[in-house]
């Protein structure tokens, strides 16, 4: 079982196609996982991308992008372990739990950074642009 083992769920009112094309763009992936090399193995399309991943996580990683209402569902899975001088060394739960929660919490502040600039303009309650 890996260390980090994280699922997200955020929903972004906009066209899954235009999240997509974000979650393609490979500036995106080095803004948003600066220590992380990444390698897509599953070019999903409108449906999103599935990485390999090495450097500080060392893994597999997905953005999966679910049509919903008038926007989509982006789903973010994590299932990776420390890279570097922590590979392959057995974590304390306490470590892992604080790795987990570090993931977590900058995909959050990447996805809701996103979610601003995708709705921008936007009035709440209003149907996607």
């Amino acid at each position: 079982m890996h260390s980090v083992d994280l699922v997200d769920d955020t929903f972004i009112a906009a066209q899954p196609q235009a999240l997509a094309d974000v979650v393609a763009d490979p500036k995106r992936w080095q803004r948003w996982w600066p220590a992380r090399q990444l390698e897509v193995f599953m070019d999903r399309g409108v449906k999103g991308q599935r990485w390999s991943i090495a450097g500080d996580l060392v893994g597999s990683s997905e953005v999966w992008i679910e049509a919903y209402r008038d926007g989509a569902i982006l789903h973010y899975y994590v299932r990776a372990d420390p890279g570097g001088a922590d590979q392959g060394e057995r974590l304390s739960s306490r470590r892992a739990d604080r790795i987990r929660r570090a993931e977590a919490q900058q995909w959050k502040r990447n996805v809701w950074q996103l979610k601003r600039e995708m709705e921008a303009g936007r009035a709440p309650g209003s149907p996607a642009a």
